[in-house]
């Protein structure tokens, strides 16, 4: 069996939702990001932290490649939908390669 490599990295992503008023509209909004996310990037998606904040979440997307380059102009991607996303405003962004 031949030796492979392949590449992790995880992309963290801090959001407010300042137009949220409950939990169900802030997680209305975060699962239709998560949606789009992994629909187009066959992404790994899932709230992370202030899951019981109104206007706050963190998201972390995981992507699995064999091409490093390639990971990294979808991580770019994922930052763009993100800050495209309407009702959404982005804090902070942190990856990490595993």
């Amino acid at each position: 069996m031949s030796e492979q490599s392949f590449f992790i990295t995880v992309l963290t992503v801090e959001l407010m939702i300042p137009y949220s008023h409950s939990l169900k509209e802030k997680r209305r909004e975060i699962q239709g990001l998560r949606d789009r996310i992994r629909q187009r990037f066959n992404a790994s998606v899932a709230e992370v932290g202030y899951r019981d904040k109104w206007q706050r979440s963190i998201i972390a997307v995981c992507l699995v490649g064999n091409d490093k380059r390639r990971l990294e102009q979808d991580t770019t991607r994922i930052r763009t939908l993100c800050e495209e996303a309407v009702n959404v405003e982005i804090s902070s962004v942190h990856q990490d390669w595993l």
